[in-house]
């Protein structure tokens, strides 16, 4: 009975986790901070009543979130906005977190009077950008959109370089004869392997979703999630950077046509919300406040370092020549959000069973806590401040529910019109669709209409329509033709007006 009332009260515990880490984020928002702070929290509020110490188990959910959280961000992320800032990300990623690690570990040798091998292992593991903070604070915001993709972009693909700096360090700690030119040919197969594997691995999901046919579309989300889970560990396995290949995977099948890629979205950023509820509230746990307290001095000057030096010379050195203004790079340095990754990699010293291993967790706890809460509750006015807002977009969301067709061959398909299309201000009736496909709605102005014979497309409408998965294709090309240039014609056989002049 006692085992009984033990599990029972854990699962409500859990529940009410969730419920709180659900209402939480409302708060977030509105004072414009990371969620990840109030999860946080609430972790170190019930480490008063529940003991936690177990930082492998920490490890295991937080590695499992990252890969959630990077798949769902890479499946948000469309290739024609981070394409224009890929070499400024990928900079940003690798140039710009060495840098950072440089500045950081040089302060904290002295600071945390550690070894060199030990001070650079703590800017590396507080080196790179967070995904789960960057996705979260940008992402309601109006900050022009080449500054908020290559912060996403950044985010999305520096955590492999601090992972390969933070275990190479922890290697090279424990073994002080390890070869460089071996790290360095190490970081090349880890990053270049991650890449490719990711492509294949992003191309074949999107091969084998499109193909297959469940019975349940809610079989669809988890094939898609079991694809980056695949993406990750088979990666890591032959050595390789498995949280590169999951996001790579991530955006080749956000930017492919992919069956119920709406359903698999809407699932990813649901999951993607609990993993960072059950991981945030889980560091929280492992941390003690009354150890906080200790290193309060070093932990805020690391901070400052980390945001006011360090992040600055990062971008400024790494964005060189690379056409962003003096107000912009300032921008950048200021949004770069320390998050999950860090507080992950800082249980590898633990596990690792290094001498300073508890102050080091302590420390990055510290310093990722008040990035959250001062970068992230002042980036979008110092946005506005410095004129780096963009226009507030109206957003045309879609008041409908769609639902799968189970058992069927048919499926809803969606599709924003633009004026580029042939389609845009021709009537329904005019487009000669295939049987079988049937325009079941039309979105516009944030209004539903009725779609009839006569009703005229306009640029700006989302259709939506029902059709047979087999003329999948044959439906794209009739939609997405472009408008045929009107040439005219001059010389003896037609005038500039269309006419024969012979006639």
């Amino acid at each position: 009975m006692e085992s009984t009332a033990l599990v029972n009260s854990l699962v409500l515990l859990m529940a009410g986790l969730l419920l709180v880490g659900v209402l939480t984020t409302k708060f977030s928002s509105k004072f414009g901070m990371p969620a990840l702070v109030l999860f946080i929290v609430v972790g170190m509020v019930l480490n008063h009543f529940i003991y936690f110490d177990n930082a492998f188990i920490t490890q295991i959910v937080g590695i499992l979130a990252l890969i959630v959280i990077l798949f769902e961000g890479g499946m948000q992320t469309k290739f024609e906005d981070i394409k224009p800032v890929i070499g400024p990300a990928l900079s940003l990623a690798t140039v710009g977190v060495l840098l950072t690690t440089f500045v950081v570990g040089v302060v904290a040798k002295y600071v945390l009077d550690v070894s060199w091998t030990e001070g650079f292992l703590f800017g590396a593991i507080v080196g790179s950008t967070d995904a789960a903070a960057v996705f979260s604070v940008l992402g309601g915001k109006n900050i022009k959109k080449r500054l908020t993709s290559t912060l996403e972009a950044e985010s999305g693909s520096n955590d492999p370089m601090a992972m390969f700096l933070t275990i190479s360090l922890i290697e090279l700690f424990e073994h002080p004869d390890t070869s460089v030119v071996k790290l360095i040919l190490s970081f090349v197969w880890e990053m270049g392997i991650g890449l490719i594997l990711g492509l294949l691995i992003g191309r074949l999901a999107v091969y084998v979703i499109n193909k297959i046919n469940f019975d349940s579309s809610g079989l669809y989300p988890v094939m898609a999630l079991g694809f980056a889970v695949l993406s990750y560990s088979g990666t890591s396995i032959i050595g390789a950077s498995g949280l590169l290949a999951v996001y790579v995977t991530a955006i080749v099948m956000g930017n492919s046509e992919l069956s119920y890629g709406r359903s698999i979205k809407h699932f990813n950023q649901g999951f993607g919300w609990m993993m960072q509820i059950v991981m945030f509230v889980l560091l929280g746990l492992l941390v003690f406040p009354s150890e906080l307290l200790a290193i309060v001095g070093p932990g805020l000057l690391l901070s400052l370092i980390l945001m006011l030096l360090a992040r600055p010379i990062g971008v400024f050195i790494s964005t060189l020549g690379m056409k962003f203004s003096f107000r912009e790079k300032i921008l950048l340095s200021w949004a770069g959000l320390r998050g999950a990754v860090p507080i992950v990699l800082a249980t590898y010293p633990l596990i690792a069973h290094m001498e300073h291993g508890r102050l080091f967790f302590n420390v990055v706890f510290f310093v990722v806590l008040t990035s959250a809460i001062i970068q992230g509750a002042t980036i979008s006015p110092l946005a506005e401040k410095m004129g780096l807002a963009g226009d507030i977009k109206p957003s045309n969301p879609s008041l409908l529910e769609l639902t799968a067709l189970n058992k069927t061959k048919s499926e809803i398909n969606h599709i924003e019109v633009n004026t580029s299309m042939a389609i845009a201000g021709r009537e329904i009736a005019e487009l000669n669709l295939p049987e079988g496909i049937l325009f079941t709605a039309i979105i516009r102005n944030e209004q539903i209409i009725a779609p009839h014979g006569n009703t005229k497309i306009e640029a700006g409408d989302t259709l939506y329509m029902l059709s047979p998965k087999a003329k999948r294709q044959q439906l794209k090309a009739i939609l997405t033709s472009p408008v045929r240039p009107v040439v005219h014609l001059t010389g003896e056989k037609q005038s500039a007006d269309g006419r024969d002049d012979n006639r």
